[in-house]
């Protein structure tokens, strides 16, 4: 990590920043599998990754403050805190105006998936992390994932996620999250939880 990029830090997200950070994130999953299996086509893909999608996805961690971005908006992380977690409701009614109507029941069949992978127990779960493409592979992510991790030690809790991108993989293992299995529905691509076990 260059001199520079530790200077800068993560901060919390303001509510006034959601639409800058989730062109960050729009830029950041512009190739991944998952996201492009929901939405093929570009300009859907944009749409959703900048609208009601991704705020029913992940907006969430925004109003509870636990949602964190780079100083320049090269990257962010939303995590949401125990007993909190994506609006399902919501989520169901984008999918259901947005996404192809052939892939609707796999969708749902991949959300009963999520669902049955998450622990039991309170954990903090990163719904997504992203880093512009533009700004990719220069140790942003690892440094928004340090800043909240930081704080998740600090509570003795577990962290958990699911990865849509094999390329993400090596972070989260580096960062202590181990493969839990694999999830998949149809003709989705498959996603892999991912634990990391409380820290003293």
């Amino acid at each position: 990590m260059s001199e520079d990029l530790s200077r800068e830090g993560v901060v919390t997200v303001a509510e006034a920043e959601r639409s800058r950070v989730f062109a960050s994130l729009a830029s950041a999953f512009s190739a991944d599998p998952l996201m492009r299996w929901f939405f093929p086509e570009a300009a859907d893909f944009i749409n959703a990754a900048t609208g009601e999608f991704y705020d029913a996805f992940g907006g969430g961690a925004v109003g509870a403050a636990t949602a964190y971005r780079t100083a320049g908006f090269e990257g962010a992380a939303l995590w949401y805190p125990p007993g909190m977690g994506p609006d399902e409701e919501r989520l169901v009614a984008s999918m259901a105006t947005t996404v192809r109507p052939e892939i609707h029941e796999d969708c749902l069949g991949l959300m009963e998936g999520m669902e049955k992978h998450h622990p039991e127990e309170d954990h903090w779960y990163l719904a997504v992390l992203g880093v512009d493409h533009a700004y990719q592979g220069r140790g942003y992510g690892a440094q928004l994932m340090k800043h909240a991790l930081t704080k998740i030690d600090a509570l003795g809790m577990t962290a958990y996620l699911e990865s849509s991108n094999p390329l993400n993989m090596s972070l989260y293992k580096r960062h202590g999250f181990e493969e839990m299995g694999s999830i998949q529905s149809g003709s989705s691509p498959a996603i892999v939880p991912m634990l990391r076990e409380a820290r003293a």
